[in-house]
């Protein structure tokens, strides 16, 4: 049985996720009208999983999250609107330990509700096998984070203009449930003078892959941007693809580019990390590319990865041990599509060991 608590200070919200998830044989609900109800319900409900609006009287959503972290960690699933302060609040919710997040319903809120509900299913789902990866450190990241987080290197001004990178390669990233995380513990140790462009496939709505890149930036030595226009790739910057759209290579004259592309309608995920890879492939020498598959639900960018394998590439697969949800690495790791399989902190310096063998500079 899957019991979930579900914390919104909105009566409507709590009456229409309820009638969602009775429908599930397998889910026992329980509510809480904000973060203070919800704490006193940790104990005597001992929820798998708690659906926690960021925005609520009395206690906060990070607040209450902060809380259940540090007193009787479970998988958080986050319910927040697709705003900018929206989404700034839920990355902070995702470092503290959230496993995942959904829209919160606005207008038509009951017309809204049966578009999100197979959502909901899903990520509660998920979220009740996930691992609690992040609890077991969240005392002394609290502490860090009253101190204040350290200053990341500065960053070196980056030219107007991109070297050829013919004979260089690129690395291919593709994550989603988790993935904020992951790509913290993934670009954090990667120096600014990285040999090879990295594209980020991170599955995310438009409006908050932005704040995603704003906030690796300030915490990276390496440069990192969001992809809102076709932008040459550089050695030493990291390129994350825009929410509700792919993410693609493609070619200009003898430069490759990033680009965004309009969602294709055939593939599930946004932006789609099969789309990163076969879209490389199809400009880059297999060899010249490393495929790194971390945290997710489903099987992103499994297929494409191991074909990426097959034909002369490299490719390193998140191990289980840390991985918030196995599946999208692991669908890679059963396909036997997977050179590396490594703890996500320890991915970083593996790219750091293949991406020069690799790289031959002009």
């Amino acid at each position: 049985m899957i019991k979930v608590l579900v914390v919104d200070d909105s009566a409507l919200i709590r009456k229409l996720f309820g009638r969602v998830l009775a429908g599930e044989a397998d889910f026992e609900v329980e509510f809480a009208r904000d973060g203070l109800e919800a704490l006193q319900k940790l104990e005597e409900f001992r929820p798998t999983v708690i659906t926690l609006d960021v925005h609520m009287p009395r206690m906060g959503g990070l607040e209450c999250l902060d809380r259940i972290m540090v007193e009787r960690p479970c998988p958080v699933v986050m319910v927040s609107s697709l705003t900018a302060d929206g989404a700034e609040a839920t990355l902070e919710a995702l470092h503290l330990g959230a496993v995942d997040f959904v829209p919160k319903p606005e207008g038509a809120v009951s017309l809204r509700i049966d578009e999100l509900a197979p959502t909901l299913v899903e990520k509660i789902r998920a979220a009740a096998t996930a691992k609690m990866k992040n609890s077991a450190r969240l005392r002394e990241r609290l502490r860090q984070r009253a101190r204040g987080r350290p200053a990341p290197p500065p960053k070196q001004a980056q030219g107007r203009h991109a070297a050829r990178i013919s004979g260089d390669g690129l690395v291919l990233v593709g994550t989603s449930t988790g993935g904020p995380s992951a790509l913290e513990a993934l670009l954090t140790p990667l120096p600014e003078n990285f040999p090879w462009p990295i594209l980020v496939a991170q599955h995310m709505p438009a409006s908050f892959t932005g704040s995603l890149a704003k906030r690796l930036d300030d915490l990276c030595a390496i440069r990192i941007v969001e992809v809102l226009r076709p932008m040459v790739l550089e050695p030493g910057c990291v390129y994350v693809g825009r929410g509700d759209a792919d993410l693609i290579v493609a070619q200009r004259g003898a430069r490759l580019v990033a680009m965004s592309a309009p969602a294709e309608a055939d593939y599930p995920w946004h932006p789609s990390t099969h789309l990163l890879v076969t879209s490389a492939m199809a400009h880059v020498a297999p060899e010249q590319l490393i495929g790194v598959l971390m945290t997710g639900m489903g099987d992103d960018g499994a297929a494409a990865m191991t074909s990426l394998r097959q034909l002369g590439g490299t490719t390193i697969a998140e191990a289980e041990e840390t991985a918030v949800v196995w599946g999208m690495p692991g669908e890679l790791v059963r396909a036997g599509g997977a050179d590396w399989i490594e703890p996500v902190h320890k991915i970083a310096a593996r790219l750091l060991k293949i991406a020069p063998k690799h790289a031959t500079h002009s």
